[in-house]
This record gives C-alpha cells, structure tokens and sequence, in this order.
C-alpha cells in the first residue's frame, strides 16, 4: 500500500513530454491498487480510512505532482462507490484497471424518456481521462424536456457514471504545469443511459456502511487537495534549497547571504511543519468524532476547511519567499525545479482554496 519507494523520478520528464502517466506509472498504480484508496475490500480495494489515505496521497504528491494529482483525482471519484447502485458498482470495479475521472462542473443537461435518460454536454478538467474506464459528470435534470426544480426554485442536479466508449474526449488541458495529469474535458451528445447510472452525493444517499462515506464530500475534497499541495511544495523546498548550494559552489556567497539563506528556510520549513500538523489533527479528531459518534460537529468541520485553507495559504507563501534563491536555474524549462514550479503554480489554483477562508 505505501509502496511509493517504488516510484522512479526518472518517469516524471517522460510523462510530461507525452502530456500522460507513463506506463510505468499506471502499472505501478494498478500494482498497489491506488485508484482505489476508498473502495471497499470486497471490491478489491484499500478501503482506507480518510487519515491512511491522506498521508499516502502527500508521499505520492512529493515525489511527482502530476502522479500524486491524478491518483487522488481518480480515487476521489472511486469514493462515489459509496452512493452507487450495488450491482453498477460490483460490474465497475471488477475490472482490475478500473479508473474514474470526473468533473465537479455541472455541463450537461439529463432528460429522463421513460426507463432512461438521454444526455447532452460538455464537462472540463477531469484529470486522468486519458486512461479512465468510467466518467463522471455533472447534469441538470429534466423529464420529458421539462427542466426538474428543487423546492427553492433551484435545477436539480445528479452525477451519472458514463463509459469510457460513450464519450469523447476533447483535448483541453493546455497550461503551463500539471501536464502529465491529462486533465482533458469530455463531451456526449444525445447518449442514452439507463436510470441507476444516476447518484447523488448526499448523506441520505448513501449505499455503503463504511465511515469513509459518511464524511462530508467538501470537507473530503478540501483535505485530498490541500495534502497534495503540501506534497508538491516539500519536493519545490527541497529542489530549490538544492539549487541554492550548488550555486553557491560558484558564486561562494558571502556570509551575511548565507546567514539569510538558512534564516529563511528554516523559518518556511518550521511555519510548513506547524500547518501541516495542525492540518492533519483536525483531520483525524474529526475522523475519530465521526467513528466514535457517527457524525462530525460543525465545530470539527470548519476546522478541516480552515486547515486545508491555511495550510495551502503557507505553502504559497513560503513558496514565493525560497524561489528567488534558486537564481535563474528556476527558469530553465527542462529542469525538475521548473517543472515542479510550474506543477506548483498550476495546482494551487484550485477554486476550492483560493481564498484562506
């Protein structure tokens, strides 16, 4: 399960180049089953609780981004095991390479006619699409062509799980990091599917005994991106303070720059660690709060948000504070400090924690 020692930093610049995880990546992905961090054991998964998962998610992110990325994207949508149709699910996850990609966009419109729905849209940035067996996507709801509102006068939305056949993939994912993620968007037009591919990811839906889906999605989506930025900034630190000595083997900075250096990373490493440790207490009080009584407070909750949110707040900050030391060796494109940079600055602008409240 946490065999990330495994993992070969040498497939990172292949994987970029050809905008997709190596094969080697995948195999090793399939080998320990990382797709299906969340999915039960009887279903030939880790079933791990959301504390085991996290920490596994932010080894990954540490070694290479777009790895770390794409596995936590996929095994988050594999999560919705929890919400689907018992036997949809026993047909999904039978397949030893199973993996889901989604977007949390709602872009597509869901007509039920009778025993099915008919389904047009467009969906953007679901990261693994180029080796995902399943999709999911977003609809408004309609019935017989007539939009469905909830009591508040609001469109209903569902999620329906679509077949990797059943749609197309548009090639969308053009920005400047994050590029081995193949966060493409997705298209179908007309597509009819049957009525218990549609789920919904509220707390009375839920299909499954286990904790895991029991915990609030927001408060789950927050917690799995925030460790992956947390990942992806411990390897930039790491390559940037490494490009600081070896600049220094030149330059021979005097001592007052050197006295600078180490002020300011320790400084970021110690303001790092304390968010990190905070972050990953309110994580597992609310963990042991929702095994312990069944549900988590809201007290407990919004101490999982604000973690998340801090804890990506420092890595941003401390980020910009160490990259002007690593000189222009940052700018060169084909480096590992650049590509992590680049990794970094695209991933950090997530919506979900743009703001530090």
């Amino acid at each position: 399960m946490i065999s990330t020692e495994l993992i070969n930093t040498d497939w990172a610049p292949k994987a970029e180049k050809q905008g997709s995880l190596s094969p080697e990546m995948l195999n090793l992905i399939y080998q320990e089953k990382w797709f299906k961090l969340f999915v039960p054991k009887e279903f030939d998964g880790l079933g791990l609780t959301l504390p085991e998962a996290l920490l596994l998610e932010e080894k990954i992110a540490r070694l290479d981004a777009s790895m770390g990325w794409t596995v936590t994207l996929c095994a988050g949508a594999g999560w919705f095991v929890g919400f689907l149709d018992e036997e949809l699910s026993q047909v999904i996850f039978a397949y030893p390479k199973v993996c889901l990609a989604g977007s949390g966009f709602v872009g597509g419109k869901a007509n039920r006619k009778g025993d099915h729905y008919e389904i047009s849209g467009s969906w953007t940035y679901a990261s693994g699409a180029l080796h995902a067996t399943y999709f999911t996507a977003n609809c408004e709801m309609l019935e017989d062509g007539k939009a469905l509102l909830d009591a508040n006068g609001k469109p209903i939305v569902k999620a329906f799980i679509l077949k990797k056949e059943e749609v197309e993939i548009l090639d969308g994912w053009s920005y400047m990091g994050m590029i081995a993620t193949g966060s493409h968007a997705f298209k179908t037009e007309n597509l009819q599917v049957p009525l218990h591919r549609a789920f919904e990811i509220l707390p009375e839906k839920v299909t499954r005994t286990e904790s895991i889906f029991r915990y609030p999605f927001l408060q789950f989506a927050e917690a799995t991106l925030a460790v992956n930025i947390l990942g992806i900034t411990k390897h930039l630190q790491r390559l940037i303070s490494e490009t600081f000595w070896k600049r220094h083997e030149f330059r021979k900075y005097g001592q007052k720059h050197l006295d600078y250096f180490l002020k300011l990373e320790k400084s970021c490493e110690m303001k790092l660690e304390t968010a990190r440790g905070r972050f990953f207490e309110s994580v597992e009080f609310s963990w042991n709060e929702l095994e312990i009584k069944g549900i988590i407070s809201y007290k407990s909750l919004k101490s999982v948000s604000q973690s998340s949110r801090k804890l990506t707040q420092i890595c941003r900050e401390i980020n910009s504070k160490m990259h002007p030391v690593a000189g222009l060796e940052a700018a060169k494109t084909h480096t590992e400090l650049n590509r992590v940079w680049r990794d970094f600055n695209t991933v950090s602008q997530h919506a979900l924690l743009i703001f530090p409240f």
